[in-house]
């Protein structure tokens, strides 16, 4: 049989190439959409996906073929054509299935290799049959033609499956790049394939048995028709990017928008122009317990009246169809499904929708927690920490609220300041502790002193906390006439009184109280309040416990007041303090056993003044551990000259403040003043009184440490306070001094001789000394000298008096003659 010879159209060629990278490029594209798509999407984006790669490569090998030119007719049979085709889109449908799969499994790779590798060698072979000549194959370009097939079908299952899953924003150049590469690899392998093919001359061969028409011109009009099935497959796979794109944005706009609505800390409720309920977020469960199938599609007005919401804002009423852009803000209160009431914070943001108001977002928010945050911070600006009581700044508001009442009325109404005599010495001996245990006692005592009279007196009467122990009322109305306030602060005082168990011991205090009467005693808070202090100042001065209302009298008083404390904090500097000293005598033989030192003040103005006119003062100012040092120091040098000057050895007595007493170096200022003077510590005696010592872990140790210096303690005003007489067992105590007031009625008073004797007696056995205060006739002496009371002091037998006198008077004539004669 006769070996034909063909040759190649270049042009055909080329163009056969750029089907098989067009093809290729499309396939890859393609898979990447089918594995995007689901259901039946997928199934039609797979079947048009095939169909256009399986024309695509067809096509390639068609004109590949008509590129070939024969020296004779050509014709082709139809149903073969036909066969290759199908061949070639079953190929592609193979590729994009596994492809556009979730996994990429080698083995499902591996098989669909070899099929596709089976059917573009089954495309390309069956094709090549139906041309209307005789063929024979050489077996080993075949197999090398299948071998190419089967690469350039793995490549294209790999690059497939790759750009699947590695998408970027240059992937279409990688694509561009590997369709290249793969159309080489197909056009590779048909051109092989050809030329593994010999074409033999057929003599019988039947004109027009198959497609008569010049294969050059069918070769463009088949590439034409496939750039258009490619060209058309790209540009639809561009457009449903785009649109998927647009889709994908949109979706992930709502999801983003969505995930905001879902999980807003406030409530979210969508209400369409009607106030109908649309939609709702899980916050609005969580804050009022009410579930969506309660309330969704139900009008937004009748929920609100189902719940009893009440506005507390200034509007109450939202108009739903209201086409105006402007939020609103609306302040509310309900109670949620298990009753509890909610602080609302309420804002309807209308929805526009193309310019045009279609509805409306109601934001809810729960403050609650922060209202009630606000409510506290304010109570405690506005109250008293340890007591809950109203404090100074209250007060304030209180008071310019009620004068503005009063003036509109005019009523009258009283302010009452009450100071806690005897606070500072329990504050002080007991510490600050039970200090604020006892300041909440007398706090509801008073508070029941105002109910007592009238269970709905406390609408009229307010009581604050000014600080320390200063308390402060305001009453009002019928309670505030003068008689009524009267009796309320006669009340006040009597619960004061009763005693106040403190660590196990009974404690007695008073109370003080000054009171200024609106509009007599002042106009204004500032003039109030001065006025009802100078009148509790007043009852101070006049021995506490009791109360008085302001006069104009006092105003001068407290000037006087204000001046005195001026010239005082000057006193020390112009050394205008000087001590007297009061002999003590021994009633057996008449002699001098030591003084007493008593501080005075040589006043510019005043003259001389007595400590009970400035010590108050001192202690109230705090100047009185300044002076109490001094007059320690001042002592102990006037002693010991003294003792330089020939004596009598005697020691000096020196009175200690409880302020004094509780100062953090009390022992160190005492040893500092006995070194600095050059005193022995024996001639030093410190009288203390019973209040000192309430706290007796305190208290124990300070007397220990000055017992150790050799400093006698004596005991002052024994008997007239209110403690244990277990101080007597567990203090270092040498010396009790019975107070003056159990001595001057004791010539008339059965009692008082009795107390005097059992004191004098009790102090013997104990091994303790006992002195008397106060002798101021024979009388008075007599009874003590009959009950053994063998040490005494008071004006029957000197007045206190300058250093100069007592040693003129006493010192001298002891130093020369011995004791002089007294009795």
């Amino acid at each position: 049989m006769e070996h034909l010879h063909g040759t190649y159209n270049l042009e055909l060629v080329i163009l056969s190439y750029i089907i098989a990278a067009l093809a290729s490029y499309a396939a890859l594209d393609l898979a990447g959409r089918v594995s995007l798509a689901k259901g039946m999407s997928r199934n039609v984006w797979l079947t048009c996906g095939a169909v256009a790669m399986g024309l695509g490569i067809w096509s390639m090998h068609f004109v590949g073929m008509l590129a070939f030119v024969l020296p004779m007719h050509m014709s082709y049979s139809t149903g073969e054509v036909i066969l290759s085709v199908l061949l070639a889109i079953i190929a592609s449908g193979v590729a994009l299935n596994i492809a556009g799969q979730q996994s990429g499994e080698k083995s499902k790779l591996l098989i669909s290799g070899v099929l596709m590798t089976a059917g573009i060698s089954s495309m390309h072979y069956v094709g090549m049959a139906a041309m209307s000549v005789p063929i024979t194959y050489e077996p080993g370009r075949v197999v090398l033609s299948i071998l190419i097939a089967a690469l350039a079908s793995f490549a294209a299952l790999w690059l497939m499956f790759f750009f699947r899953q590695h998408q970027s924003r240059y992937t279409w150049i990688y694509k561009m790049g590997s369709g290249l590469i793969m159309g080489l690899g197909i056009s590779g392998m048909h051109y092989t394939g050809m030329s593994a093919a010999r074409f033999h001359h057929a003599h019988d061969a039947i004109a027009g048995s198959g497609m008569q028409i010049e294969p050059s011109l069918l070769a463009y009009l088949i590439a034409a028709g496939t750039f258009i099935a490619l060209g058309l497959t790209l540009f639809g796979i561009f457009i449903n990017q785009r649109l998927s794109q647009k889709d994908r944005r949109i979706h992930e706009n709502e999801q983003w928008y969505q995930a905001l609505y879902e999980n807003h800390s406030d409530a979210i409720i969508s209400v369409d122009k009607q106030g109908a309920i649309k939609g709702i977020n899980a916050a609005v469960t969580r804050i009022t317990g009410y579930q969506e199938r309660e309330i969704i599609h139900r009008s937004i007005d009748e929920i609100s009246q189902h719940v009893d919401i009440h506005w507390t804002s200034e509007v109450h009423h939202v108009v739903w169809d209201d086409d105006t852009r402007e939020q609103q803000h609306f302040m509310g209160k309900m109670k949620n499904v298990q009753g509890n009431h909610l602080d609302l914070s309420i804002a309807v943001v209308p929805v526009m929708i193309d310019g045009k108001h279609q509805g409306s977002h109601i934001l809810i928010k729960d403050v609650t927690e922060e209202k009630q945050a606000q409510e506290s911070i304010r109570h405690q600006a506005l109250h008293d920490p340890l007591t809950g009581l109203p404090n100074r700044r209250k007060l304030d508001e209180v008071l310019e609220s009620t004068i503005a009442t009063s003036l509109a009325t005019g009523s009258s109404f009283a302010v009452m300041v009450m100071d806690i005599d005897r606070f500072k010495m329990i504050n002080d001996s007991l510490g600050h502790s039970i200090g604020d245990v006892f300041l909440r006692e007398v706090s509801s005592r008073i508070l029941s002193a105002i109910q007592d009279s009238d269970p709905k007196a406390m609408d009229n009467v307010m009581l604050a906390r000014m600080g320390g122990d200063e308390f402060t009322l305001v009453v009002t109305n019928e309670q505030g006439n003068e008689e009524r306030v009267a009796e309320l602060a006669e009340r006040i005082v009597r619960a004061i009184q009763l005693p106040y168990r403190l660590k196990e011991n009974d404690f007695y205090v008073t109370a003080s109280i000054g009171i200024a009467m609106y509009p007599y005693h002042g106009t204004g808070a500032d003039a109030l309040l001065k006025h009802a202090d100078s009148a509790m100042y007043e009852v101070k001065k006049n021995g506490k416990n009791g109360f008085q209302f302001y006069t104009a009298q006092l105003d001068s008083e407290l000037y006087e007041r204000i001046e005195l404390e001026g010239y005082l904090r000057k006193a020390l500097e112009r050394d205008e303090l000087v001590l007297y000293y009061q002999p003590q005598i021994r009633t057996e033989d008449s002699r001098m056993i030591g003084v007493e030192a008593l501080i005075r003040w040589n006043h510019p103005d005043k003259g001389v003044l007595s400590p009970n006119v400035f010590i108050p003062l001192a202690e109230e100012t705090g100047l009185i551990y300044e002076i109490g040092n001094w007059t320690l120091r001042e002592a102990c040098r006037q002693m010991k000259l003294w003792h330089a000057s020939g004596g009598p050895l005697i020691p000096v007595s020196v009175n200690l403040s409880s302020q004094q007493f509780h100062q953090s170096n009390l022992v160190e200022q005492v040893k500092n003043a006995l070194t600095e003077t050059e005193l022995d510590a024996r001639y030093l005696e410190l009288e203390i009184t019973e209040s000192m010592m309430m706290d007796a872990s305190v208290s124990t140790g300070i007397l220990n440490e000055l017992t150790a210096l050799g400093v006698k303690i004596s005991l002052d005003d024994f008997g007239t306070g209110y403690s244990s007489l277990s101080y007597l067992k567990n203090f270092p105590i040498h010396k009790l001094k019975i107070d003056r007031s159990f001595v001057t009625d004791i010539t008339e008073s059965r009692s008082d001789q009795a107390i005097v004797a059992t004191i004098i007696s009790m102090a013997q056995n104990l091994k303790m000394e006992v002195i008397a205060e106060g002798i101021e006739t024979k009388g008075q002496l007599d009874i003590l000298m009959q009950n053994d009371c063998r040490e005494i002091q008071g004006y029957y037998f000197s007045r206190p008096l300058p250093a100069s006198e007592v040693e003129h008077d006493f010192f001298v004539p002891l130093r020369m003659h011995g004791t002089p004669s007294i009795l």
